[in-house]
């Protein structure tokens, strides 16, 4: 679950928003609705921690995570749809790409392989191991079937690739 509590973002004298209240609560599906330039996105960033909130606080439940994956149809056209949706989870996909690109290495040097050996720690404590599958499983809530999850984005629907993204 999500708590925000009494969230404000001011820049300079300008009010965005203020006081926000609200909680996310676990099998509800929220949508955040509002004029251009109200401060959806940068509410979002909030959340995401991407930027700073003025005041209040934001919980996030213990072992619960959120993760972020940006609208940008075109940036994500030439990976396949499973992995996209791994790259939400930012913190796993980089510890990903960068164990991947050690173990790749023809020269495998000691420092290497102690990277290496940090990079699966903390794999592990991100349930790297699981995230194919957790990926999968959320796909198959939106309607996307299994024999979508290899295809590129490019490849998608335009309805199909607004689920994933």
């Amino acid at each position: 679950m999500i708590t925000v509590s009494n969230v404000s973002l001011r820049f300079a004298d300008r009010k965005l928003f203020e006081d926000v209240n609200i909680k996310f609560t676990p099998g509800n599906c929220y949508g955040l609705i509002g004029a251009n330039g109200a401060g959806k996105s940068t509410f979002l960033k909030i959340l995401s921690g991407e930027i700073e909130q003025s005041t209040g606080d934001i919980h996030i439940t213990p072992g619960e995570r959120l993760a972020v994956l940006k609208q940008n149809h075109f940036e994500y056209e030439e990976f396949p749809v499973l992995e996209t949706v791994i790259m939400g989870h930012t913190q796993l996909y980089k510890v990903m790409q960068e164990k991947n690109a050690i173990y790749m290495k023809e020269d495998f040097s000691d420092e290497d392989g102690m990277r290496a050996a940090e990079l699966e720690g903390e794999f592990a404590e991100l349930n790297g191991w699981e995230a194919e599958s957790e990926a999968a499983i959320l796909l198959k809530g939106l309607g996307i079937g299994e024999d979508v999850h290899d295809k590129k984005l490019s490849e998608l629907t335009g309805a199909e690739k607004v689920k994933v993204l």
